[in-house]
C-alpha cells in the first residue's frame, strides 16, 4: 500500500502556532502538514529529571496539541537521537519537504546540517526560515561586511533597517490550519519522556509592565519586569509581534530586545566565545577559582545582601532580576576572582530563560572580557547598589528572611576586593 505524501514541520524553539514563519510556509505546501517535536537526548541527558524548562516545553507543546485537536489534527512527539528519529520517519512516511526555523547556536547548526544532509541523501527537500530574530547573522553588518562587535553602532544600524521596513512582517497562519494532516497521535505523559514535575514554574508574561519599563526596571522590589524571557527563549511568543509592540510603547524595552539579537549574532560570528574570552588580551588573568567561595556565592551566603538575595531568588524560582544579575556576576568575577565560565555554567543550569548567546555575552560583559564589555576597572559596589536600588531592603528581606536577625559577615572587604581585582586584571592583560 502506497504511503501518503506529506510535509513535516519540525518545532524546536518556536512553540506556537500563530505568527510562525516556517509553519506559515509549510502550510502553503501541496501536501498535508504533520507537526513534529523531538525531545533530543543530546540535550536532555545532562538535565535533572525535574528540570523546570523541560516542564515548560512539555506544557507548551501540549497546548499546541490541544489547539490542533480542535481541528482534528495532532502533534507527533518523538524522543531519542535526532538523526535516528529522522531516519525512522523517512522509512515510515513519504516525506516531500521538511520545514523548520533556524537556530544559530553551535550545537543546533551542527545538528541541522546533519539532518539536512540526511534528508538530501533521501531526496527530501528541507527549507529553513528566520523566525526568532528580526535580523539574522549577516543582515546587520559594517560597511565592509564584517559583524559589529560594539552594541551602539549595531543598534543604530538595526533601527535604521527596521524603520525603513516600517515594521517586522507578521505571518497569519490561522487561515491555513485546514492544511494540517488529519491525525490523532497519542500525547505522551511527562514520565514517558523520563521527566517529572518541578516545583518551579515559568510565569505568564505580562506586557502591561513595559509601559513604565525605563523608570522601574532597575528596582527589583517592584517586580515590574515582563517575565518574557523564557517565552522568547522557547518561542511561545513571536519576536515580530513583540518588537512591533515595543517600538510603539517603549524604546528602552526595544533596546533590550536589540541587545538579545546583538549577542545572537556575536555567538554566530565568533563561536569560540562560548569557551574563551572574546578579548584574548584577558587570557592572562590569574583567577583564584576558590571552590569554597564559589559555593557561598551559589548558595547566597556571601554576607552581601544584594548578592545573596539574587542567588536565593535564582535557586528558588529560576528567575533573577536583571539589575541584580549584573551585581552578582560582577561580584563573582571581580570580588572573588572566579572565572566567568563558572558563573555562566551555574546560570545555565538554573535560569528558566537560559539562552547561550545572552548568557555568555552578559557574563563576559560583567567580567570585562567580552565585546563592548564593562571596563575591567569598573567594580560594582554591592552595598551602594543596594542603597540605590533597594533602599528600604524590601527585595532583600523577601529572599533573606533572617536579614534583620543579624546578617553574615561579608566574605571579603569591598575596598580590598576592588583593589585586588584591578591589580589582578592589570597584571593579566596580554599586551
Amino acid at each position: 500500500m502506497a504511503k501518503q505524501k506529506v510535509t513535516f514541520f519540525w518545532f524546536r524553539r518556536d512553540l506556537r502556532l500563530e505568527d510562525n514563519t516556517g509553519l506559515f510556509h509549510a502550510l502553503q505546501s501541496n501536501f498535508p502538514v504533520i507537526p513534529l517535536f523531538i525531545f533530543d537526548d543530546a540535550i536532555l541527558e545532562s538535565l535533572p529529571k525535574n528540570d523546570a524548562r523541560v516542564n515548560f516545553i512539555y506544557d507548551s507543546i501540549e497546548k499546541i496539541n490541544t489547539e490542533l485537536n480542535a481541528i482534528q489534527s495532532s502533534i507527533l512527539i518523538k524522543k531519542g537521537n535526532t538523526k535516528n528519529v529522522w531516519q525512522s520517519l523517512i522509512e515510515e512516511f513519504d516525506i516531500q519537504t521538511v520545514f523548520f526555523n533556524k537556530d544559530y547556536e553551535p550545537y543546533a547548526i551542527k545538528r541541522d546540517l546533519a539532518i539536512t544532509e540526511l534528508l538530501k541523501e533521501n531526496n527530501i527537500e528541507s527549507l529553513s526560515y528566520k523566525d526568532h530574530v528580526i535580523f539574522e547573522e549577516k543582515e546587520i553588518t559594517k560597511a565592509d561586511g564584517l559583524p559589529y562587535t560594539v552594541y551602539t553602532p549595531y543598534k543604530n544600524k538595526w533601527l535604521e533597517k527596521y524603520k525603513m521596513a516600517g515594521q517586522a512582517p507578521e505571518f497569519d497562519t490561522k487561515p491555513l490550519f485546514s492544511n494540517f494532516a488529519k491525525t490523532s497521535y497519542s500525547f505522551p505523559a511527562l514520565s514517558e519522556i523520563g521527566f517529572e514535575r518541578s516545583s518551579i514554574k515559568v510565569q505568564p508574561h505580562n506586557l502591561t509592565q513595559i509601559g513604565n519599563y525605563n523608570e522601574n526596571r532597575d528596582f527589583p522590589a517592584l517586580d515590574s519586569t515582563s517575565y518574557l524571557s523564557p517565552h522568547l527563549r522557547f518561542g511561545t511568543v513571536s519576536i515580530r509581534k513583540l518588537v512591533n509592540w515595543a517600538n510603539r510603547k517603549n524604546q528602552t524595552f526595544l533596546s533590550e530586545l536589540i541587545w538579545r539579537e546583538f549577542f545572537i549574532q556575536i555567538l554566530f560570528s565568533f563561536p569560540k566565545c562560548v569557551n574563551h574570552n572574546f578579548k584574548s588580551a584577558y587570557d592572562g588573568i590569574q583567577w583564584r577559582n576558590n571552590e569554597d567561595d564559589f559555593k557561598r556565592w551559589c548558595s547566597g551566603t556571601t554576607g552581601y545582601p544584594m548578592v545573596d538575595a539574587g542567588m536565593r531568588q535564582l535557586n528558588e524560582t529560576g528567575y533573577m532580576h536583571n539589575r541584580v544579575r549584573m551585581v552578582v556576576a560582577s561580584f563573582l568575577c571581580k570580588h572573588l576572582l572566579i572565572n566567568w565560565q563558572w558563573g555562566e555554567a551555574y546560570f545555565a543550569e538554573k535560569l528558566l530563560d537560559f539562552e547561550l548567546a545572552s548568557n555568555v555575552g552578559n557574563w563576559q560583559w560583567a567580567a570585562g572580557t567580552g565585546c563592548d564589555a564593562a571596563p575591567y576597572f569598573r567594580v560594582f559596589n554591592p552595598e551602594i547598589q543596594q542603597k540605590k536600588f533597594d533602599e528600604k531592603g524590601t527585595y532583600i528581606r523577601k529572599w533573606i528572611p533572617e536579614f534583620d536577625l543579624g546578617y553574615n559577615e561579608p566574605i571579603i572587604d569591598h575596598a580590598f576586593a576592588r583593589d585586588r581585582a584591578i591589580a589582578t586584571y592589570k597584571a593579566g592583560i596580554i599586551k
